[in-house]
């Protein structure tokens, strides 16, 4: 059975559900999630994309991301999400949220109400690798000069949502 999205308005009150294909095919405004864990070190984890999956694979992204179930809230959602891809769970702080658009070349569109959400791990992950593809930990500052000089290893949403979060996520502390 397809994922049913949440449709939001542009204050993310919701308008409906529509399944999770023909959301992206329309590039319709939907609830999302983006998670981001840090070790003490202050680097973040990123994930690489499993070989499979249908846009974006074997690109870099951040710790996770993915869409609220309906009637989940969002720190749920995300760490629901955080155990399904790196096998780890952990309590997570919603830092803010925007809304992005980022379309693909298969035709496919990314239309979100992005919630960005926040945790600290020191461990390792034990990724599902149906989801993940390869994890490392990396400062933030390292992470920005990369994406400049290898944009096309980053998933369109990450460079997206790492350009709008980067000073808050700097910034942030538990």
């Amino acid at each position: 059975m397809e994922e049913l999205l949440i449709l939001v308005d542009k204050n993310d009150n919701q308008i409906g559900t529509m399944p999770k294909m023909e959301a992206h095919e329309k590039g319709v405004l939907h609830r999302a999630f983006s998670v981001f864990i840090f070790n003490k070190k202050g680097e973040l984890m990123l994930q690489q994309r499993a070989a499979h999956k249908y846009h974006s694979p074997l690109l870099w992204t951040n710790t996770c991301c993915s869409h609220q179930r309906d009637g989940e809230n969002n720190i749920q959602a995300g760490e629901r999400r955080l155990q399904e891809e790196m096998g780890f769970t952990i309590n997570l702080n919603e830092v803010f949220s925007f809304i992005y658009k980022a379309p693909f070349d298969n035709g496919l569109t990314e239309h979100e109400f992005d919630h960005v959400l926040i945790g600290y791990f020191d461990e390792e992950p034990n990724i599902n690798k149906e989801e993940v593809e390869d994890y490392k930990w990396m400062l933030l500052e390292d992470v920005k000069v990369d994406i400049e000089n290898n944009s096309s290893e980053y998933t369109a949403w990450f460079k997206i949502i790492f350009k709008e979060s980067y000073q808050k996520i700097k910034n942030f502390k538990i």
